[in-house]
């Protein structure tokens, strides 16, 4: 069938309104797909890297005999890594026993990618040791949890050892590290302390 020129002029004119809203509709696709794909770019970038601090070992069975000298104290420490690749300001964290005997870092700063010990006897601070300056053991022997919180109070980390591994309920992968004897002794405060400051941290029972 042939159709009149009229005819033909209607139709061309039908597909040209087609194809223009054909095209609007498209573009009107396309924008709200890039409206959608703009946050998912956005989170391509990377992001800056959460703070993390961990508790990566707990020495709290030194070796040898347990007769309170400074040297047996300074062989039961705790380490903290930092496992990031930046410096993270400790500055009143706080490292608690389970009977609340505290350790609070004053004006040190761990390296990344670094570890440092904190040791319950007295000693000189350096980059990689840190020191309590107590005159008595603070980590139990047969089972305790060594507790890591930052200047707010918020928990970071833990480490549970003997029964307490079992009972704590801070974290479900509280692991055990080397240091567990049959010899049960519990470390009772020794009062006579009295909380010295120094630089790198301060204590309190």
């Amino acid at each position: 069938m042939r159709l009149c020129p009229h005819q033909q002029g209607a139709l061309v004119s039908v597909s040209t309104v087609s194809a223009r809203r054909l095209a609007a509709a498209a573009l009107a696709a396309a924008a709200v797909i890039g409206a959608v794909a703009l946050p998912a770019s956005a989170a391509d970038h990377p992001r800056p890297e959460r703070t993390r601090v961990e508790i990566s070992s707990v020495q709290y069975d030194p070796p040898g005999r347990d007769d309170r000298s400074n040297r047996s104290l300074n062989k039961e420490w705790v380490e903290l890594t930092n496992t990031t690749r930046h410096s993270v300001n400790l500055d009143g964290w706080t490292l608690t026993d389970e009977h609340g005997r505290t350790y609070t870092f004053d004006h040190y700063r761990l390296d990344g990618r670094s570890s440092v010990r904190i040791h319950t006897g007295e000693g000189r601070d350096t980059r990689t040791d840190l020191f309590q300056d107590r005159r008595n053991y603070v980590w139990d022997n047969h089972s305790g949890t060594a507790t890591l919180r930052n200047d707010r109070g918020r928990f970071i980390d833990d480490q549970s050892w003997g029964s307490d591994r079992y009972h704590r309920g801070d974290r479900s992968d509280h692991r055990r590290h080397d240091g567990d004897r049959s010899d049960h002794r519990r470390h009772d405060g020794d009062r006579s302390d009295h909380g010295r400051h120094h630089h790198g941290g301060r204590f309190h029972n």
